[in-house]
């Protein structure tokens, strides 16, 4: 198997258990369960999708841009879209 494909089956089991803390958030708001308690979990859900978007921008630069630098046309706009992703995604 490709790192690529790795890469793509380990983001999306990792997506899958972002929406199984994220439906246990919406069960423990309905509950009514002690605000710290939520907190730490809205808290390992935003940890969770910082590695999943680190996992893309490995990818993204690992993949994306090689195969771009190959058509020297395209490198500067590849170049400033990789910086403006790095930039949104540092917000």
């Amino acid at each position: 198997m490709s790192s690529k494909e790795e890469r793509k089956r380990e983001i999306l089991n990792r997506l899958k258990k972002v929406e199984g803390q994220i439906k246990g958030i919406q069960k423990m708001v309905e509950e009514e369960k002690y605000c710290g308690e939520i907190m730490i979990q809205i808290s390992a859900v935003r940890a969770a999708i910082n590695k999943i978007g680190g996992l893309m921008l490995d990818g993204y630069i690992k993949e994306c841009i090689p195969e771009t630098l190959k058509k020297d046309f395209e490198s500067e706009r590849r170049i400033n879209e990789l910086i403006e992703t790095i930039v949104k995604y540092v917000k």
